[in-house]
Formats: C-alpha cells, sequence, structure tokens
C-alpha cells in the first residue's frame, strides 16, 4: 500500500499534504526507534568497555531511571521509567544480580518496593557519566543547542500526551 492510497481518518482519501504530512511522520516514527535501539547499543558498548558484562543495557537504563528512589514495579511504569512489558523479569534478574534490593509493602504485602544497593548505584554512575559526556559532547561540536534540544523535547512531549490520550480515550 503506498502513502497515496492510505485513507485518512474519516476513510477519504489522502490528499498531496496529507501524504507528505504522513511521510514525514512515519520518518520520525522510523527515528524514533532507531534512536531508542542506538541508545541501548550506546549502553552496552559503554559496559563491555568497562567490563561489566552480566547485565543488559536495558536493565543497566532501569537502573539510571530508578537512581536514589524506591519504587514498585507498578510505579516505574506510571513514572515513565520503564516501558518494557518485561519490568518484572528485569526487577527479578537484578535482585538476584545483587543491583538492586527488594522488600515486601508493610500495607500492601503483594507489593514490592525496590531500591539501588550499592552495586546498582555504580552502574547508575556509569550510565551518568556517559549521559554527562554525551551532552557535552552534543555541545562541544555543535550538534545541538540548548534551543533545539529544547525544542525537540518539547515537540516528543507533546506526541507523547497525543499517544497517551489515544490509549485512554479509544479503548
Amino acid at each position: 500500500m503506498s502513502l497515496h492510497s492510505l485513507p485518512t481518518h474519516d476513510g477519504a482519501p489522502t490528499s498531496g499534504t496529507d501524504t507528505e504530512f504522513m511521510s514525514i511522520y512515519l520518518d520520525a516514527l522510523t527515528l524514533v526507534e532507531r534512536l531508542h535501539r542506538l541508545l541501548l547499543d550506546v549502553i552496552k558498548d559503554e559496559f563491555e568497555r568497562v567490563g561489566v558484562l552480566e547485565i543488559n543495557a536495558v536493565q543497566a537504563l532501569l537502573l539510571f531511571n530508578v537512581g536514589d528512589n524506591e519504587v514498585t514495579a507498578g510505579e516505574l511504569k506510571s513514572r515513565g521509567y520503564y516501558q518494557g512489558s518485561n519490568v518484572s523479569y528485569n526487577l527479578k534478574k537484578l535482585v538476584e544480580m545483587e543491583y538492586m534490593h527488594h522488600q515486601r509493602c508493610e500495607i500492601d504485602r503483594r507489593s514490592v518496593r525496590v531500591r539501588l544497593t550499592e552495586k546498582g548505584r555504580s552502574v547508575r554512575d556509569v550510565v551518568a557519566r556517559l549521559f554527562v559526556g554525551h551532552a557535552s559532547g552534543l555541545q562541544e561540536k555543535g550538534v545541538l543547542d540548548m534551543n533545539s534540544l529544547d525544542e525537540i523535547a518539547s515537540s516528543l512531549r507533546r506526541v507523547e500526551r497525543y499517544w497517551t490520550d489515544q490509549i485512554r480515550y479509544i479503548y
């Protein structure tokens, strides 16, 4: 199916302007997906460089996002720290490998709260240093300035809100 034959939201054929927007939208979606995979590859490479091979990039990013907080698996997803469907699996593995400490909640015994151990904090610090280096490099090499980065982040937040509204109100 070509972009020209895609129907619009109301079922009518797309116009030239709609087709152009749709093409750019699909390109943007591809870039978001590719950037996420590339970020995971960059994190993986950094951990290979420093000799930490027992955790994967998704787990390292999860440790970074938890930071100094104590959270439940549900909070990880609701706060936007973690989008994967296998959060419970990764938390279990991180606890087993002693990157996280877990404790049953006093109020709701079904719920488990997790926080980083010293070993987990050291992984978080590696990721933090990596991101600091990225931020410096982006600025120093003129890849992005503050305004450009702010515009990208604002645009992505608007798309996030739109998609979130689609999930909440369509079903």
